[in-house]
């Protein structure tokens, strides 16, 4: 699911960073790989880590009209503004609370995704 939002992410951001730019991309892919241990994620090896070690995100484009700088611009700007790309890059702040009673709905639900665990 990581490596499907990746992808997802950096090619909605190509395409809307090729569209504001005039770039013209006739077609093409976007593939995401990624190198994992699971003897760690799967817990058989302590010593092994847990999740991807490094990853790969891929564009092959279809542009023959697009110049090299075009193409280094559209890199650029779709690392800078690839959300899940970001992200990935970034840290994570894991907060654990245990609660009495029922969990209380987040006030603002536009800061991100919750899902029950009953």
């Amino acid at each position: 699911m990581l490596l499907e939002s990746l992808v997802a992410c950096s090619g909605v951001t190509l395409k809307a960073v090729a569209t504001s730019l005039s770039i013209p991309i006739e077609s093409g892919t976007v593939t995401a790989e990624g190198d994992l241990d699971f003897k760690g994620t799967l817990g058989v090896s302590k010593d092994s880590p847990v999740g991807f070690l490094g990853y790969r995100l891929i564009f092959n484009l279809v542009a023959p009209k697009a110049t090299d700088e075009q193409i280094q611009v559209l890199k650029k700007l779709t690392e800078r503004y690839c959300v899940v790309l970001q992200s990935l890059k970034g840290p994570v702040n894991t907060i654990f609370n245990k609660v009495d009673g029922k969990v209380a709905e987040p006030e603002d639900s536009s800061k991100g995704v919750k899902r029950s665990l009953e």
